[in-house]
């Protein structure tokens, strides 16, 4: 079973659900506005999808533009961009695809076939 953490409103999200749904594929939903990834999970989920840690910011976001972001990151250590994140689950890249071994950021339908089929 996989965690499959999402928003609501996202057209990408609900892309990659129903594909999960039609791929037979076991997921538990988590919503990412009212269940936001800490810290912790977030260095962990990080560590398994194989990016570097600014790869998991919703670039495309409202917060992440108004916030100013993209030139923050130029000087923020790994533990401050782990931190940002873990205080608002509208800066996280979603959907993600979680499992015990790997972490798949955003849905890119030839990645999630390569590794879920």
């Amino acid at each position: 079973m996989y965690t499959f953490v999402c928003y609501e409103k996202c057209g990408t999200c609900r892309k990659a659900e129903k594909w999960l749904r039609e791929n037979n594929i076991p997921y538990a939903k988590r919503p990412i506005r009212e269940e936001n990834p800490n810290r912790e999970e977030l260095k962990k989920w990080n560590a398994l999808s194989g990016t570097e840690p600014k790869k998991f910011f919703n670039t495309s976001g409202q917060l992440y533009r108004s916030m100013n972001i993209k030139d923050r990151l130029k000087s923020m250590s790994d533990d401050e961009i782990f931190g940002l994140l873990s205080t608002d689950g509208m800066l996280v890249k979603r959907p993600l695809l979680v499992a015990d071994d790997f972490v798949l950021a955003g849905f890119k339908e030839e990645e999630w076939k390569n590794k879920l089929l």
